[in-house]
């Protein structure tokens, strides 16, 4: 199968494939879900905070002003890029964690994996035609999904989904372009979203090399740390404009003249995107320092404790009485394992949704 075609086929359509893709992908009850699903902070905590929404949104447009410079195909890009994120479930990865390991103490050893569920998204949990599962997106953007930028080797996957999709190869160059657009989009809004919560502070981001180099550049705008929003602002776009350039700079020449473009995928070695063995370097560190000082602040930890236990109490208590599950997926018992219903139930759930059914079941109101 070539990587624009689709699993089904269709009325013709005025826009290329992957713009296709890309608005039956807007336009799905799952993305609008995204809304109200946890990056960092938990929704109701404030209308500034990222959600897994807005954080695709800006992996989206980095990703298609990479994939532009690189002269690659634009809406493959943006396709992926909106897609990524579609299986998560509520409170972040610590909600698919806790539902991985919900599944494999009752015995289910796949477990739960959210690329995997992004891909089940696509493939069989939105419904839009009479006749077949899915949003019937094209080959190259259902790849880029399930393998991001490596090889996706998971013994659990089932064995049809290797056949079709090779998955011991590299994906398309647009989704390695994806899958560091991510990374420059969760860095520059989680430091964001970090700073105006007060969980942390440019003081201790300091001790990365990296972030020094960026307020450098900020200072000499001649705007103070003082001027709060203002210096935030000028710091992520001076940080994602930093890290963008980088990128383009190390890989552009590894992306010329390459026969692997533009959604040809099957590649057994990957063309390198990314950033050169300095940056990296740097890029690791910060890392380690947004960890240790921010996603395991307390105040992050306590509310994805709360969220853990909502989701451990959901899945025990559909499992023990599936009557409570909704008519659409009740129906669904008749031919899938109640576990993966289950599964698919409360990973689709908004955090405000499975907090507040929760406390309806444990009477917590």
């Amino acid at each position: 199968m070539k990587a624009h075609e689709r699993f089904h086929s269709i009325d013709k359509d005025f826009r290329s494939p992957y713009a296709r893709d890309r608005d039956r992908i807007i336009h799905s009850g799952s993305f609008r879900k995204l809304e109200y699903k946890t990056q960092v902070f938990l929704n109701q905590e404030g209308d500034f905070f990222r959600t897994r929404l807005t954080h695709s949104i800006e992996v989206s447009q980095i990703a298609r002003s990479i994939s532009s410079h690189l002269g690659l195909d634009e809406s493959l890009s943006e396709a992926i890029a909106l897609a990524h994120d579609l299986g998560h479930t509520p409170f972040g990865h610590v909600g698919g964690d806790t539902l991985d390991e919900c599944l494999k103490q009752d015995g289910h050893k796949n477990g739960f994996e959210h690329n995997f569920q992004s891909f089940r998204v696509l493939t069989q949990l939105e419904k839009r035609y009479k006749s077949f599962d899915g949003l019937n997106l094209t080959f190259a953007t259902l790849e880029g999904v399930l393998k991001h930028s490596y090889p996706y080797q998971k013994s659990f996957l089932p064995s049809d989904i290797d056949a079709q999709f090779d998955l011991g190869t590299h994906p398309s160059i647009e989704a390695m372009v994806v899958d560091r657009a991510d990374e420059i989009a969760y860095m520059s809004h989680d430091i964001d979203d970090g700073i105006h919560s007060g969980l942390i502070s440019f003081e201790t981001l300091k001790k990365s090399e990296l972030i020094q180099e960026i307020l450098l550049k900020v200072h000499e705008e001649g705007i103070d740390e003082e001027e709060d929003e203002m210096f935030r602002y000028r710091f992520s776009s001076h940080l994602i404009n930093h890290l963008v350039y980088s990128l383009l700079d190390y890989s552009k020449e590894r992306v010329t003249n390459t026969e692997v473009l533009a959604g040809v995928i099957g590649a057994s070695e990957p063309i390198s995107i990314g950033f050169d063995s300095a940056l990296e370097t740097k890029i690791k560190k910060l890392k380690k320092i947004l960890f240790q000082e921010l996603y395991q602040h307390k105040q992050i930890v306590r509310k994805m404790y709360a969220g853990k236990q909502a989701i451990k109490g959901l899945y025990s208590a559909l499992m023990e009485e599936e009557k409570m599950l909704p008519k659409f997926h009740y129906a669904k018992l008749d031919c899938k394992e109640k576990h993966r219903v289950v599964a698919d139930y409360i990973a689709g759930m908004s955090d405000r949704y499975a907090f507040s059914l929760f406390n309806e079941m444990y009477g917590r109101v």
